[in-house]
């Protein structure tokens, strides 16, 4: 596995958690814990993201 690859991976599983994170997020007066978790997740996809772009442009 090459590292596209394998940011590609941990980008579909933490596309997954987000998902599950917002299943759990109550339709009212959401704790501000709950509400890192899913802002710290979606941080961590974005920079993963960040990654992939940046090697797909290395390899144009």
């Amino acid at each position: 596995m090459n590292s596209l690859e394998i940011l590609e991976d941990s980008l579909k599983k933490i596309e997954k958690k987000i998902e599950e994170a917002k299943l759990h997020l109550p339709a009212h007066s959401i704790k501000p814990p709950v509400m890192m978790t899913l802002l710290d997740l979606e941080d961590e996809r974005d920079a993963i993201m960040a990654q992939i772009n940046s090697i797909r442009k290395k390899n144009e």
